[in-house]
């Protein structure tokens, strides 16, 4: 088993680098995170295990509502999703998302209502904050937490990408990493989730792993 975790690792670390860019253009260089993926948990996760785990980060952008939001205070304490993409997307974002939100009505309600999910648009220029608070509302109907849209200046969505420990994007946001990170209870990522035909389950199952339902 270890084995085969060790080969899907390594095939999809080409999807983390790559992202979902639409211009053909070779990827960005790895981050250390995309080179710290590696089945360090034992089978604890069915996600991807990060070595070493990931301290929720702290970096400030604006919400869908013009509001400053403060990432590692709003979500502290609680299982998070942080996902960097794009609007105009045409394949790995909204598959991520609608998998995502495909994970989350799988959990217990408890857990369901402790999550949060937070994308980061890496397209500074076209995704306006209307823009972007209409693209996650296709994904989170009925959801009791809606999608938490952010976006903010170059240098600020450049920092917020550092903190994370993931693949700075280019192509003005079009090649950008396809990490999910799920932050647990501890504000501690050590599990991250690529582009696969079971990521919804590995949501599933890993989500009540770093939830506190106590």
């Amino acid at each position: 088993m270890s084995r085969l975790r060790a080969a899907v690792a390594a095939g999809l670390l080409a999807v983390l680098l790559a992202g979902c860019s639409s211009s053909g253009a070779e990827g960005p260089k790895a981050s250390p995170a995309a080179s710290e993926l590696n089945d360090h948990t034992g089978g604890t996760y069915d996600g991807l295990g990060l070595d070493p785990p990931q301290p929720r980060p702290q970096f400030t952008l604006t919400d869908t509502a013009g509001r400053a939001f403060r990432f590692g205070t709003e979500t502290a304490g609680k299982p998070t999703l942080l996902f960097f993409g794009y609007t105009n997307c045409p394949d790995v974002c909204p598959t991520t998302l609608a998998d995502i939100a495909m994970g989350l009505r799988q959990v217990p309600a408890a857990v369901r209502q402790q999550t949060r999910v937070v994308f980061v648009t890496t397209d500074v220029k076209r995704d306006t904050a209307a823009v972007l608070k209409a693209y996650l509302a296709k994904f989170d109907p009925g959801l009791p937490n809606r999608f938490i849209g952010l976006r903010g200046s170059q240098s600020e969505v450049d920092a917020a990408q550092v903190a994370a420990h993931v693949t700075l994007a280019e192509d003005e946001g079009q090649t950008h990493s396809s990490q999910v990170l799920l932050y647990g209870t501890d504000d501690y990522a050590r599990v991250a989730f690529l582009q696969s035909t079971n990521q919804a389950a590995q949501v599933a199952h890993d989500l009540p792993l770093v939830a506190d339902t106590k």
